[in-house]
């Protein structure tokens, strides 16, 4: 059924918006919401869903891609082929009995 969906919205360009998502707001808030609504000269479904589509990108962009230019790419891989360091702090920390463990 998906596919069909799909198919649907690529030899149309139509998407079937069927999903419904309520909000609630004081009144000073979509007051705000109307005014960006009204300057921008759209309907507020189609406001809120570009919205809220661009603050999730946002959120999950350094959740799902790490780009960088090539000088710091050469700066990770750097870092990333060097050897490991000995850390006799962490070895000692780890060495000693956790106080989480059960005593018996």
């Amino acid at each position: 059924m998906a596919v069909q969906k799909a198919e649907v919205i690529m030899s149309t360009g139509i998407r079937k918006r069927d999903q419904r998502l309520e909000v609630r707001t004081t009144l000073e808030e979509r007051a705000l919401i109307n005014q960006a609504v009204s300057s921008l000269g759209t309907d507020l479904t189609a406001f809120a869903v570009s919205s809220l589509l661009e603050a999730s990108r946002r959120v999950l962009a350094d959740r799902q891609e790490f780009a960088m230019d090539a000088p710091a790419a050469s700066e990770w891989e750097r870092i990333n082929n060097a050897p490991a360091e000995a850390l006799p702090g962490l070895l000692r920390l780890m060495a000693r009995p956790s106080p989480f463990a059960d005593e018996v």
